[in-house]
């Protein structure tokens, strides 16, 4: 007979909220340099991916809610794949290929996961990575992923824990923000309890008893209302219904010394940095299309680790989400930088994140309509999703191959067409953009913007660090002024005059 387990309600809620249009399918790429042997790398993938028993489990509604349940016909030829691309194929094959398995969704008969090794790419290989959200969030898979490589395989603990704050003060992560919300987090699974027996009872429909018990358990009815209530963001090119097809992109990576360096002089944190630079990337964009810019604002939604440390390879879903809005419309990076930590600031004051947790596990009691009906008040207010997730800062290797590249995107909700990715991997940060063709259909020209966009940051930054320089030696020298020596004449100095010679008188004989 086969085992089972009870989905948690907030990983039936992300099973829930596929769409045709939009597959809630984490979407990666691991590049490895050559040599591999796509045998011996497909071999490795499933003896330490397998380890985990929820790749091969397959999703099975039962009475009240869903089950994780054995597949016992599990084949893992149904889930690792050897393909080749045609002809001499670089990056923008790839990226052709990753968007069309980025539209496909995975197939709920067996363990919703897949893994396409493309052999004979630039040299070596690349895996091409696609797992159901129901299954793991970000910071989860991470996990999975250094659990794969050959330098942290079998080991309880990782060399570091990636999920910990930077050793600069001003260069964390999202993961840590949110520490003092305990109550708020912990809250998720009592309501869902409590929701369920409202959704049966007569009376108010599940939708409001749903809302009534988060603001009860709670007790931030005004960070509620804000979610629900907040006014649309600006209406741009980015923002529409999506049509299915996908397109995906990646920047050259950013090295994350010189993004550290630059919130260390800006004095905020390298969140900020690297989220105005996407806010000047996107006004970049729509001025390359002739919109206009002023006053442009989109929202994102933004993943927030809420996993107390030291459980980063545990399975499931346990994130809030807070809303970020971007200031599109300023054009001085400087002021956009600003304006960026201003508003991130406030969102690290606020309990967003442990609401949504617990809004999200609360919905996955409810009936999919209600839950739809709900979470896409939320969803249609916001053009982008966000996630920003720490990797590794040391080389891997997997079966023998170094990875020289991480690249993933995370899926989009509701009528979301655009997800934005950032993540750090070996002293680099790498951006990936993920669209609906419909909405952006050539990414790369979002995508081409990040690195400038940087640039221009750093620039500016030098500078002024050349001008304070410059100013604090001037203050210097007036407040000590140096003391004045006489100069030393190059001629040759005049003679003494003589002494006029006296008459010399005779003695007396």
């Amino acid at each position: 007979m086969a085992r089972g387990e009870r989905m948690s309600p907030v990983d039936t809620t992300w099973l829930r909220m596929d769409r045709p249009n939009n597959p809630m399918v984490i979407v990666g790429v691991i590049k490895l340099t050559g040599p591999v042997d796509p045998n011996e790398l497909a071999r490795t993938l499933a003896e330490r991916l397998l380890v985990y028993g929820r790749f091969s489990q397959k999703a099975v509604h039962v009475a009240g809610g869903m089950s994780w349940v054995d597949d016992t016909r599990f084949d893992i030829t149904r889930h690792i794949h050897h393909v080749r691309l045609p002809g001499d194929a670089g990056d923008a094959e790839l990226e052709q290929f990753v968007g069309e398995l980025a539209a496909t969704p995975l197939d709920h008969s067996i363990p919703l996961w897949q893994y396409h090794i493309v052999e004979d790419f630039e040299g070596g290989a690349a895996v091409v990575v696609r797992i159901h959200h129901a299954i793991a969030d970000g910071i989860a898979l991470i996990g999975v992923m250094l659990s794969l490589t050959d330098d942290l395989h079998g080991l309880d603990e990782p060399a570091a824990d990636w999920t910990a704050r930077s050793d600069d003060a001003k260069g964390d992560w999202w993961s840590g923000l949110f520490a003092p919300i305990g109550r708020v987090v912990k809250m998720g699974t009592k309501l869902s309890g409590r929701v369920l027996k409202s959704a049966n009872g007569n009376g108010a429909g599940p939708v409001t008893k749903a809302l009534g018990l988060v603001k009860d358990g709670a007790g931030i009815v005004g960070e509620l209302a804000g979610l629900l209530f907040m006014a649309n963001d600006s209406q741009t090119p980015l923002k529409g219904v999506p049509h299915g097809k996908k397109k995906v992109a990646w920047a050259e990576p950013l090295p994350l010394s010189e993004v550290k360096a630059v919130a260390h002089a800006r004095n905020c944190s390298v969140n900020d940095v690297l989220m105005s630079c996407v806010a000047g990337a996107v006004n970049a964009y729509l001025s390359d299309l002739g919109e206009p810019t002023r006053g442009v604002e989109i929202r994102a939604l933004i993943p927030v680790n809420l996993r107390s440390p030291g459980r980063h390879r545990e399975l499931g879903n346990e994130f809030g989400i807070v809303t970020l809005v971007l200031p599109v419309g300023i054009d001085d990076p400087l002021d956009r930088l600003t304006e960026v930590q201003k508003r991130m600031d406030a969102l690290k004051r606020s309990q967003q994140a442990g609401v949504t947790y617990g809004l999200l596990a609360a919905l996955g009691y409810v009936p999919k309509i209600a839950q739809d009906a709900l979470f896409g008040i939320l969803l249609y207010r916001a053009t982008a999703v966000m996630t920003n997730v720490p990797g590794p800062q040391m080389p891997l290797r997997i079966a023998g191959a170094e990875i020289s590249q991480l690249t993933f995107w995370v899926p989009q909700s509701g009528d979301i067409g655009i997800g934005v990715s950032i993540l750090s991997y070996n002293g680099k940060v790498q951006f990936g953009l993920i669209t609906d063709a419909e909405l952006v259909p050539e990414p790369r020209r979002v995508i081409a913007h990040f690195g400038p966009q940087f640039e221009k940051l750093l620039y500016l930054t030098l500078l002024d660090y050349a001008e304070r320089a410059e100013d604090l030696a001037n203050a210097e020298h007036a407040a000590h002024p140096k003391p004045r020596h006489r100069r030393r004449s190059t001629t040759t100095p005049a003679s003494p005059p003589r002494r006029k010679a006296t008459a010399r008188t005779t003695p007396p004989a």
